[in-house]
């Protein structure tokens, strides 16, 4: 081999080499891309603490929450929404990945019900919709069919959500199979409603009138854990204390379904509202309206009122020492109670859908809520059998 030769190979081993280090870098910058899209969020960099208005919508049915002082529903009349619930959607979406993508075109969308809603009734999606302030889209994403997990039981079928499909339309082309399943993702407002209510705390009295008279009725106690008393009792009525169970915490741990909008609670004469009117031992005021029944649940407002006390009247043998503590735990106390006022007061402007099964031990009428000793003790009605009198023997003839 001459020189020359050997200076040829030297050059072409040198551009080889050097395309092949090109090669290896432009793999491993496109294995870097992988891994980062990989690794990556669906929805990317976002200003997620510019939304202030985020849309649910699938078919006909929509839903709207939005951002002023704090978050509301727009179809229900601004109601407050659940913030917790709306913070947790938001970190979903936020950290919303893919375990496993593939290509889609838009004839096959359908297929994992991931058509535009806008477009399509039928297989499509449900639509999020992130917006700013100028109610411009910030991000937008649907949410397709559920990904289902077999039971493993021994006849098969069945199953629970383990993902759900996700398409993102400014990312077109690509479904994503993600591990969330947004089970609680309904364009429904009941859903989004923040479900604090009225707690009613050491009732003093609970005073129910209905339109008919004679159903009413009035309970009362000395104390907080004294006996209740039927106020205005009858001599012949006497309080079953196992029917007034559910009456002796009236409105402690109530819920409801849903706030009603339109018309306010409405009726006279024997479909006028029931009246529940509660008193408590730190002198709070509840004057509670339910309307007619409708289907499983009852409308209803309540309004409340409160005096709480500004000071303090010091025991008779009180130690000066002891004075201090006392007044701490007093005022403590007492603006416990002043911001429990300013809380239930705001929902005296809303009707309420409450469901039946945790008012109608409530609103009970008289009649059930009395052991009556007259029924107790009256003769029964099954009289005792009285057997007839043994017939006389036959007379047997003497002799002639």
């Amino acid at each position: 081999m001459n020189r020359k030769q050997l200076v040829i190979i030297l050059i072409a081993g040198i551009v080889l080499g050097g395309a092949g280090f090109l090669l290896n870098r432009k793999k491993s910058a496109s294995f870097e891309r992988t891994q980062k899209s990989a690794t990556g969020t669906l929805l990317g960099d976002f200003p997620v603490n510019d939304v202030v208005h985020i849309s649910v919508r699938h078919g006909s049915n929509e839903v709207n929450l939005v951002k002023g002082e704090v978050w509301t529903v727009r179809e229900r009349d601004g109601y407050p929404a659940s913030a917790s619930q709306i913070i947790e959607f938001a970190r979903k979406l936020v950290d919303l990945r893919a375990a496993q993508s593939q290509k889609i075109g838009e004839s096959q969308l359908g297929r994992l019900n991931l058509l535009d809603p806008a477009k399509d009734g039928t297989n499509s999606a449900t639509l999020v919709e992130l917006k700013g302030k100028d109610d411009k889209v910030i991000r937008s994403v649907r949410l397709g069919k559920e990904s289902m997990r077999d039971s493993g039981g021994p006849m098969g079928g069945g199953g629970w959500p383990n993902g759900r499909w996700i398409y993102i339309p400014d990312q077109p082309g690509v479904a994503y199979l993600s591990s969330e399943s947004f089970a609680n993702i309904e364009p429904k407002p009941e859903e989004w409603l923040e479900k604090d209510f009225v707690h009613v705390e050491k009732a003093r009295s609970v005073d129910v009138v209905f339109p008919v008279a004679t159903n009413s009725w009035k309970l009362t106690r000395e104390t907080e854990t004294g006996e209740w008393k039927l106020a205005d009792a009858k001599p012949d009525e006497t309080v079953d204390a196992s029917k007034i169970a559910s009456v002796s915490n009236p409105l402690s741990a109530p819920t409801f379904v849903d706030v009603r909008t339109g018309a306010a609670l409405e009726g006279t004469g024997s479909n006028a509202p029931v009246v529940v009117t509660i008193d408590t031992f730190d002198n709070f005021h509840y004057v509670a309206r339910v309307g007619a029944k409708a289907n499983d649940d009852y409308p209803i407002t309540v309004a409340v009122s409160a005096q709480v006390a500004k000071e303090r009247t010091p025991g008779k043998d009180e130690k000066p020492e002891d004075k201090a503590k006392l007044d701490k735990e007093f005022k403590e106390r007492q603006d416990k109670l002043e911001q429990k006022l300013k809380k239930e007061q705001a929902f005296g402007k809303w009707t309420y859908m409450v469901s039946s099964w945790s008012l109608e031990p409530l609103i009970k009428h008289r009649s059930e809520l009395i052991t009556n000793p007259s029924n107790t003790n009256s003769v029964s009605s099954v009289q005792p059998q009285i057997e007839d009198p043994p017939l006389p023997l036959p007379t047997t003839p003497g002799p002639h």
